[in-house]
C-alpha cells in the first residue's frame, strides 16, 4: 500500500525521489522519507504528513542533504505502528549501516524480533521493517549487500516490495519483491525503482517487472535479476503503456474530477478494436483460445474488493441474464478462507484495476490452485494478476490516480458486457439481438457525455444535503450494484456514512433510519422494475425522506413524487450502470469539496491495497 522509488545514476537524487513520491502519494499518505547516499553516509530525513511537509523539511538550513546521485524514498500507508517521524521510512540497523524502504507487511516479525533483541539489537520503532532492516544487518558482511539481503529474506514471512543501500557499498541498490509491486526503470546511464510506474514515465518508459520472490542488484554499470535463491533470471524490457501528460491533472482541481470526466473517452478506448460493428461480432482477442471453455463454462465466479466487487456484481446479472451462466460474486478477501467449491467446468473472473490486490491475487491463486480457468479484468498491463491468470481482458481506460476508482468502474462494466456478449452470441443469442447490443453500447460514450453536462446541477442539489451525515442509496435489477457504488464513494472521500440496498429490502429493516429531511439516492430510471421502486419511493416519502432521483429523460411522472431529478439518457436495461453511475461519482465529488475533504487522497485510505 505504500510507494517506494529509488534512484541510482549521475543526477543529483534529491529532487527526482520527491517528484517520484508526489505521483506515488495515492498509495499513502499518513508520513514521508528519503535517504540521499553521499561519501559514505547516508542522509535520511523522514516527516509526517503529506509529501509536502517533507519537501518543506529539506529545504530548511539544518535539514539539508548534501547531493548524491543515489537515494531512496517512501511514503507510508500505516500498518504496524502509527503515523509518527519514528515510524516513516527508511529504517536502519542499529549500527546505521543499512538503510531500507517496504511495502508490505512482515508476518512474523515478532518472532523475529524476539530473535534479534536477544542478540542484542535494540529498536526504536514499532514497525515491521525495522525488524527487517535489522535483520538484513544481522546477516551483513562488508560488500555482501546481495547475500545479506536474500539470507533475510529466506527468514520472512509476508509480503514485500524493498530497496535497500549499505553505507560501504555507496553505488549498489538492491531492490526485492514479493506480492508488492516493483518496477525497474533503465534510462540513460541511469535506474529508477518504483511501486508504479506513474514515478518512472518522466525519465525513462523502458521498464522490467520483479516477480514475486525475485530481486536486482543495481550498479553503475548495469543490473543482474536473479531469484531471492541466487537463480539468474533473464527479464525483457517493457514499454509503459502511458504517458507523462496521463498523469497530470490538465487544468483541473483534483484527479477525481479529472477522471470522471475522461470517463466517454476511457470507455471508448475500451471498446476500441473489441467491437465490429460490420461482422457483427464481440473480438476479444485475449479470450480466443478459451472461447470453447467459455461456452462449455458451467459456473463463473467473480472476485474483487470494494468498487471491483460491485463491477462484478453488475458482472454476475450480465452473465446470468445474457450468456445463461450461473455465476457468483465473491468478495476475494474471503474467499481463500471459506473453502470455495471449485468444480470441472469453473471459470474465475478476477477484477482489480491495478492488478496487485493482495486479496484478488490470493482468491485467483486459490482458484487456480483448485483448477478453475483463471482470467483477468485488469487496467494495469504488466502486472501481477494480469501475468498469473490464464488470460484475460485489459480494461485500457488509462491510468486511474484518485483514489476513489472512478473510470476504472466503467472500463470493468464495458469488459465485462463485451465477455457476456462474446459467449452469448456462442451460445443463445441471435446476430439481430447483438447487434442492438453493439449499436447500444457504442452509443454509450456519447450518453455519459451529456451525464457530464449536470456536474453544475449536481453541485447544486448536494449543497443543500452535504451536511447530512445518513443517506441512502437504492436501486434494483442492474441498479442495485450502482446503490452500492453510490454509496461507497459518498462514504470514502465525503466520511458521510451512507449505505446502499436494494430498493424493496428498505422494509425489511432499514427504512426505520429514514427521518425528516434524510437524503435518499433513488437509481429510478425506466426499466423492467420501474413500477416497483416508484412505490419505494413513496415510502420513503411518506416518513420525511428527501428524495434525490436518477431517472431517464423525459420521465415527467417522477418529477412529482421525487424531490430532486438527475436525469441520464434513455438505454437498454443492462447498459444502464455505465449512465446511472456518473451522477453519483459527481454527488461523491462536490460533497467532499464541499465539506473540505481531500477528493484524492482520503484519510485511512490508499489506492492499491497491496496488504492483507
Amino acid at each position: 500500500m505504500c510507494g517506494i522509488v529509488a534512484y541510482l545514476g549521475k543526477k543529483n537524487a534529491q529532487p527526482l525521489l520527491l517528484e517520484g513520491l508526489k505521483r506515488l502519494e495515492y498509495r499513502g499518505y499518513d508520513s514521508s522519507g528519503i535517504c540521499i547516499g553521499h561519501e559514505g553516509q547516508h542522509h535520511i530525513r523522514r516527516a509526517v504528513g503529506r509529501i509536502s511537509v517533507l519537501e518543506a523539511q529539506l529545504e530548511t538550513e539544518t535539514n539539508q542533504v548534501p547531493g548524491g546521485h543515489i537515494g531512496m524514498a517512501h511514503t507510508r500507508w500505516a500498518t504496524h505502528g502509527a503515523p509518527t517521524e519514528i515510524n516513516a521510512h527508511p529504517h536502519t540497523d542499529e549500527h546505521h549501516k543499512i538503510a531500507l524502504v517496504h511495502n508490505g507487511i512482515i508476518e512474523n516479525y515478532a518472532s523475529l524480533k524476539q530473535f534479534l533483541q536477544e542478540k542484542g539489537r535494540h529498536f526504536s520503532s514499532q514497525t515491521d521493517t525495522e525488524v527487517l532492516a535489522m535483520l538484513i544487518g544481522h546477516f551483513y558482511k562488508p560488500g555482501e549487500l546481495a547475500q545479506a539481503v536474500q539470507a533475510a529474506l529466506h527468514e520472512v514471512r509476508g509480503t514485500y516490495g524493498i530497496a535497500v543501500m549499505a553505507v560501504d557499498q555507496p553505488n549498489t541498490l538492491v531492490v526485492a519483491r514479493k506480492g508488492s509491486p516493483l518496477i525497474i526503470g533503465v534510462g540513460n546511464q541511469e535506474f529508477i525503482v518504483a511501486s508504479d510506474a506513474s514515478a518512472i514515465v518522466e525519465h525513462t518508459t523502458q521498464v522490467i517487472y520483479l516477480s514475486d520472490n525475485e530481486m536486482a542488484v543495481i550498479t553503475p554499470e548495469g543490473f543482474k535479476t536473479t531469484t531471492i535463491d541466487n537463480v539468474p533470471v533473464r527479464k525483457d524490457l517493457t514499454e509503459v503503456e502511458f504517458s507523462l501528460e496521463q498523469i497530470e491533472l490538465g487544468g483541473y482541481e483534483h484527479f477525481m474530477m479529472k477522471e470522471i470526466m475522461e470517463q466517454p473517452e476511457a470507455i471508448e478506448n475500451c471498446l476500441r478494436g473489441r467491437v465490429d460493428m460490420t461482422e457483427g461480432r464481440v473480438v476479444l482477442g485475449g479470450l480466443n483460445q478459451f472461447a470453447r471453455d467459455l461456452v462449455k463454462t458451467r459456473r463463473i465466479i467473480i472476485t474483487g474488493c470494494g468498487t471491483a466487487w460491485h463491477a462484478g456484481l453488475v458482472g454476475e446479472y450480465l452473465m446470468e441474464d445474457l450468456a445463461k451462466i450461473p455465476t457468483e460474486v465473491e468478495y476475494a478477501s474471503e474467499f481463500r478462507y471459506r473453502n470455495p467449491i471449485i468444480e470441472e467446468g469453473t471459470v474465475v473472473f478476477a477484477i482489480s484495476q491495478s492488478g496487485e490486490t493482495a486479496d484478488t491475487l490470493a482468491a485467483l491463486r486459490e482458484a487456480k490452485d483448485r483448477g478453475a480457468l483463471s482470467l483477468g479484468i485488469i487496467n494495469a498491463v504488466g502486472s501481477t494478476i494480469a501475468r498469473e491468470t490464464d488470460a484475460g481482458v485489459y480494461l485500457h481506460v488509462g491510468p486511474e490516480i484518485g483514489v476513489a476508482s472512478t473510470k476504472a468502474f466503467s472500463g470493468q462494466v464495458v469488459v465485462e458486457t463485451l465477455i457476456a456478449l462474446f459467449i452469448a452470441r456462442r451460445k443463445y443469442m441471435s446476430q439481430q439481438v447483438l447487434d442492438q447490443f453493439l449499436k447500444s453500447l457504442n452509443a454509450i460514450p456519447n450518453l455519459v457525455r451529456r451525464v457530464l453536462l449536470q456536474s453544475t446541477a449536481i453541485h447544486e442539489i448536494v449543497q443543500q444535503y452535504c451536511q447530512k451525515e445518513n443517506w441512502l442509496f437504492l436501486g434494483r435489477g442492474y441498479n442495485y450494484p450502482v446503490a452500492l457504488e453510490g454509496a461507497l464513494k459518498l462514504k470514502e472521500i465525503s466520511y458521510i456514512h451512507s449505505e446502499g440496498l436494494p430498493a424493496a429490502e428498505m422494509k425489511h429493516g432499514p427504512i426505520a433510519l429514514i427521518s425528516e429531511g434524510m437524503p435518499v439516492v433513488f437509481l429510478a430510471t425506466k426499466g423492467s422494475q420501474y413500477e416497483k421502486i416508484l412505490g419505494n419511493i413513496q415510502e420513503v416519502k411518506a416518513r420525511g425522506g428527501r428524495v434525490i432521483a436518477v431517472a431517464t429523460e423525459g420521465d415527467e411522472h417522477i418529477r412529482s413524487v421525487a424531490d430532486h431529478v438527475i436525469e441520464v439518457p434513455d438505454t437498454i436495461e443492462p447498459l444502464q450502470p455505465l449512465l446511472t453511475v456518473v451522477p453519483l461519482q459527481l454527488l461523491a465529488y462536490h460533497a467532499a469539496v464541499l465539506r473540505g475533504c481531500n477528493v484524492d487522497k482520503p484519510r485511512n485510505l490508499a489506492k492499491s491495497v497491496t496488504v492483507e
